[in-house]
């Protein structure tokens, strides 16, 4: 069974009244992903980076994050969090933006939403903030592929180790 960290970057919500983190919760939970740690910080580089690496050290095998993927100049998730992967899935922020401009037309061009692994191979995904965002990427791109890209990644670090010796 697979292990989840959910981050929420926002300035006004706490874990009482965080929806898209509700819901992202409840959709994992519902395809057997365990949740490992939830958190909330403001919009801020340094705290979005600090609990980031906190989550990470708790081993999970994907990162979730919602919220702050515009292009406002509050929005820091992607600036935040894209020096701390190593590898991006640029397919999933492509395919995220293809879909959200046939639900909300043009202004799926000011989504960063991004995918990639981050130093230690976890599967990070960025978000938006929004109910809808969340409800789509989890639905059509994020549950229907992670196991593969888990299993991709996981084939790659025993060639990796077997290689080594």
């Amino acid at each position: 069974m697979n292990q989840a960290a959910i981050l929420t970057i926002s300035d006004s919500r706490s874990l009482a009244d965080d929806r898209s983190g509700d819901l992202i919760s409840d959709l994992l939970t519902k395809n057997h992903i365990t949740i490992i740690d939830r958190r909330i910080v403001k919009d801020d580089i340094v705290d979005i980076q600090t609990a980031f690496l906190e989550l990470e050290q708790a081993r999970p095998d994907i990162i979730i994050t919602t919220g702050g993927t515009g292009v406002a100049r509050r929005d820091v998730t992607i600036s935040a969090v894209r020096p701390l992967l190593q590898r991006i899935i640029p397919g999933f922020g492509e395919m995220f933006r293809q879909i959200s401009f046939h639900e909300i037309g043009t202004r799926a061009l000011a989504s960063q939403a991004l995918a990639g692994f981050n130093y230690r191979w976890q599967l990070t995904y960025c978000l938006p903030g929004s109910l809808n965002a969340c409800k789509t990427a989890l639905d059509r791109l994020i549950i229907p592929e992670y196991q593969h890209l888990l299993y991709e990644i996981s084939n790659q670090r025993k060639d990796d180790h077997n290689h080594a010796h």
